[in-house]
C-alpha cells in the first residue's frame, strides 16, 4: 500500500483513502512523494497484452489494491470495440502515429480510466467503510461527464452528480449526459463555462466537508483531480510504445515523443508519470486550442487566467484553470508544498502566478507547447482527411497541428505519437464544416451525412442516442451549485 500526500500540505492518505476522497481536505491534490523511486521497465512488457500492461501500471502506482489484473479485466473486457488492444496505434506517416483512445463505451479517452475507477472506488469503500455511501461530485467540459455516469451507473453504495456548462458542450455530448440511465445518477447544466463548474464543485467539496450537511455520506470526485482517474491513463503510453515496437516502427529503447491535446492537464500528466517511471519519452508536447493559457505558461513561466474565455469546436479543452498542473508543480518544486500552496493561493486571489526561470528551464526539458486556433483546427481536419483519408475530431486536430509544427521547428527525427481523444462523430457539425459540407441541423442526420461522405464508421452507441429519452433538464446558476449538491446528497437518489 502506498502513502500519498497532498500537493499543498502534509495531509497524508493511503492510496485507497486517496481514491475514495478524491481531493485533500485543504483542496490539494494527492501525489506520490516517492514517484521518482518507482520504475516500470518497458522491456518486461513487450510480450504482454493490454490487460497485462495495465495491471502492471496499476499494481505499481496504486499497490494497495488487490488483484489488479482481475480489476483490469473486469473493467475492460467486452467494453471496447477494437477488441483486446483497447487503445490501438494507427500509423499515419513514417514519423507520426495516432493513438486511438475513443473505442470505449462513450467514444472518448476518458473511458480508459472511468471504466476502472468505479472498481477501484468500490474496493476501497469495501476495505475502509463498507457501510458509508459515497457521493461523487464532478464537473465536466464534455467527455468526463458521460464516461463517469456510464462507469458508475448502478454501482452499489455510490451515487454521482455531474455538472456541465450549458452552452459549453457539443449536442452529442449533452445528449449523452441528459439521457443517462441509472438509479444513482444526476445531471445538471450550469449557466457559465467549465471553469465556473469546476471552481464551484471544489467550493462545494470544502463547504460540505466543513458542515453538517453530508448526512453520513463521503464525497469524492471522478475528475482527473482524483488519483484513481489519473493512474489508469499511464497505461496507454506504455501500450503505445509496445505496439510501435511490435509494428517495427521503433526499436526497443528508442525515444519517442507524445503530442497531447490538453485542457485540464490530466492526460499529459499521465505521460509525465510514464516518463518518470522509465518509459523512453523524449518530449511531451502540450497542444492547446485558442484557450492557450498553457502555451503561454510553458513559454514564459506565467500562468495567467486574465484572458477571454473562448468557446471553440474542441469544447473539452475550453479550460483556463488546468487543475492537474498543480501536480506537475509539486514535482518541479521537488516536493516543496509551501511553494505549491503559494502558487494556488495566488491563482485563487489574483488569477495568476509565476514560476522562476530556473524552474521553467527544467520543465522545458520535458515539455513543449503549441496552440491551434479555430481556423487552423478546421484546416487541419480537412488536410488530414484529404492527405491520409483519416478523419479526426477537433481535439485531435489541435494535436496534429501541434505535432507538425513541433516536428518542423525542431527537425525532429523521433517517432511522434498524437493522442486521439474522441470520435469525430461527437462533433459532427465541426467535422462537416471543415470538409466544406453544410450541417443538416440534426446531429444524427449529420452523422449519417458524414458517414456517407467519408466512410468512417459511426459508433453504435452514439447513433443509438437518437431515440434516447432526455431524463435531466435542470439548469442552474453557478451560485446555486452548492445548494443543488446538498439537495442531491440529502435526497439519496437521482433527480430529473
Amino acid at each position: 500500500m502506498r502513502t500519498l500526500t497532498s500537493t499543498r500540505s502534509y495531509v497524508a492518505a493511503s492510496d485507497l483513502e486517496a481514491v475514495l476522497k478524491g481531493i485533500a481536505s485543504e483542496g490539494g491534490l494527492f501525489v506520490d512523494p516517492d514517484l521518482d523511486l518507482l520504475s516500470v521497465n518497458v522491456d518486461g512488457l513487450i510480450n504482454k497484452d493490454s490487460f497485462g500492461i495495465a495491471s502492471v501500471i496499476l499494481g505499481t502506482l496504486l499497490s494497495g489494491f488487490e488483484e489488479p489484473e482481475s480489476l483490469v479485466r473486469k473493467a475492460y473486457s467486452n467494453k471496447f470495440s477494437c477488441g483486446d488492444v483497447i487503445t490501438p496505434v494507427v500509423p499515419l506517416t513514417d514519423g507520426i502515429s495516432v493513438l486511438e483512445l475513443f473505442h470505449g463505451p462513450t467514444s472518448a479517452f476518458k473511458d480508459v480510466a472511468l471504466s476502472l475507477l468505479p472498481l477501484l472506488m468500490s474496493q476501497a469503500r469495501e476495505k475502509i467503510d463498507p457501510d458509508k455511501e459515497i457521493v461523487i461530485l464532478t464537473a465536466t467540459s464534455g467527455d468526463t461527464g458521460k464516461a463517469a455516469l456510464e462507469g458508475f451507473k448502478n454501482v452499489t453504495g455510490i451515487r454521482i452528480l455531474v455538472f456541465y456548462p450549458e452552452e459549453g458542450v457539443s449536442e452529442i455530448q449533452k445528449k449523452q449526459m441528459v439521457s443517462q440511465q441509472g438509479d444513482n445518477v444526476g445531471v445538471c447544466a450550469v449557466r457559465g463555462n467549465f471553469d465556473d463548474c469546476q471552481t464551484a464543485v471544489k467550493e462545494a467539496f470544502i463547504k460540505l466537508q466543513d458542515s453538517d450537511q453530508l448526512c453520513g455520506v463521503s464525497l469524492s470526485s471522478a475528475n482527473s483531480i482524483n488519483i484513481g482517474r489519473l493512474v489508469p491513463q499511464v497505461f496507454y503510453y506504455y501500450s503505445s510504445y509496445v505496439q510501435l515496437v511490435s509494428q517495427k516502427r521503433i526499436k526497443q529503447g528508442d525515444l519517442i515523443d507524445f503530442v497531447v491535446p490538453t485542457g485540464n492537464f490530466g492526460d499529459i500528466l499521465a505521460g509525465y508519470y510514464a516518463k518518470m517511471l522509465g518509459l523512453p519519452i523524449g518530449k511531451l508536447v502540450c497542444a492547446s486550442n485558442s484557450n492557450n493559457v498553457l502555451t503561454d505558461f510553458f513559454a514564459k513561466g506565467v500562468y495567467d487566467t486574465h484572458r477571454p474565455f473562448i468557446m471553440t469546436s474542441s469544447p473539452s479543452m475550453d479550460i483556463l484553470v488546468s487543475s492537474n498542473l498543480e501536480r506537475l508543480l509539486y514535482y518541479a518544486f521537488c516536493g516543496n508544498r509551501e511553494r505549491v500552496a503559494e502558487c494556488m493561493n495566488r491563482l485563487k486571489k489574483e488569477g495568476r502566478y509565476t514560476v522562476p526561470a530556473n524552474d521553467l528551464k527544467e520543465l522545458k526539458k520535458d515539455f513543449a507547447a503549441y496552440f491551434c486556433d479555430e481556423l487552423q483546427t478546421r484546416e487541419q481536419i480537412r488536410k488530414t482527411y484529404k492527405e491520409y483519408g483519416y478523419l479526426i475530431d477537433p481535439h485531435t486536430a489541435v494535436g496534429m497541428f501541434a505535432a507538425e509544427k513541433y516536428m518542423n521547428e525542431n527537425m525532429n527525427q523521433r517517432h511522434t505519437v498524437v493522442l486521439s481523444t474522441a470520435s469525430p462523430y461527437k462533433f459532427t457539425s465541426a467535422e462537416l464544416d471543415a470538409l466544406g459540407l453544410a450541417s443538416t441541423g440534426s446531429p444524427f442526420d449529420d452523422m449519417r451525412l458524414l458517414n456517407e461522405c467519408t466512410g468512417a464508421k459511426i459508433p453504435e452507441q452514439l447513433l443509438g442516442l437518437e431515440t434516447a429519452e432526455d431524463r435531466f433538464r435542470d439548469v442552474i446558476n453557478r451560485e446555486e451549485l452548492v445548494s443543488y449538491a446538498i439537495d442531491f446528497v440529502k435526497k439519496g437518489g437521482s433527480g430529473s
